[in-house]
């Protein structure tokens, strides 16, 4: 997927930041940094949150993600005193404040339909609201211990995914993190999570019709 704001492109596909067609060097904490941003805003995220996403495994202080924060700035030309893309929440996090619109034209496959994979399962998500648990009503329906009636919710907007825990016992985790997810964290394609102990992936591209959707079994 390309998203485009202002003057720049950012090309998922290629994993690059483009401005004028050009590539503008970009480590990949920064690069992950960004599209972070991106894909939560106009919602603004927690510093914790940030540093639990991009170093799932690993302890840092605040000032490596100041740094990294830095980094980023000086790649979009932007001021951190009146910013064009990169808002500071004093006392919180950070926010992406531009304009975003994706591209058409993009090759990666976005169009399919969001969806959870759960062992050998495939289960498509709807627009909206995404219940995961053990409720009849859930969406994401998964009936085995340790996991509550209304453990999580993803929420898909368009391109945008979201996962954040309802209150469960057990916790909602993204990928390796041993922290629980407290607050709404972006979803991307083939990013994996797990509710309690049961570990799901999130898929948005093309399916390979290799396993059984939900719809079918």
């Amino acid at each position: 997927m390309r998203l485009r704001f202002g003057e720049f492109v950012l090309d998922d596909d290629r994993h690059q930041l483009l401005r004028g067609g050009e590539e503008v060097r970009l480590g990949p904490k920064a690069y992950e940094l960004l599209d972070l941003l991106i894909r939560s805003s106009p919602r603004a995220m927690a510093k914790s949150q940030i540093r639990r996403r991009l170093w799932p495994d690993v302890s840092v202080g605040p000032g490596t993600l100041g740094v990294l924060m830095t980094e980023l700035r000086a790649a979009l030309g932007d001021d951190a005193k009146e910013p064009r893309f990169i808002r500071t929440v004093f006392g919180y996090g950070y926010a992406f404040a531009g304009e975003v619109t994706s591209d058409a034209g993009s090759t990666r496959a976005t169009t399919g339909t969001p969806r959870v994979i759960w062992e050998r399962r495939i289960i498509p998500l709807r627009e909206g609201d995404n219940l995961v648990g053990r409720d009849d009503s859930a969406v994401v329906r998964i009936d085995v211990p340790g996991v509550s009636r209304r453990h999580a919710r993803i929420v898909v907007r368009g391109e945008l995914a979201t996962i954040e825990d309802l209150g469960s016992k057990n916790g909602t985790f993204i990928g390796a993190g041993e922290t629980p997810v407290a607050t709404p964290l972006p979803l991307s394609d083939g990013d994996s999570f797990r509710v309690g102990r049961i570990l799901l992936v999130f898929r948005r591209a093309a399916e390979d019709g290799s396993t059984a959707t939900e719809a079918d079994r």
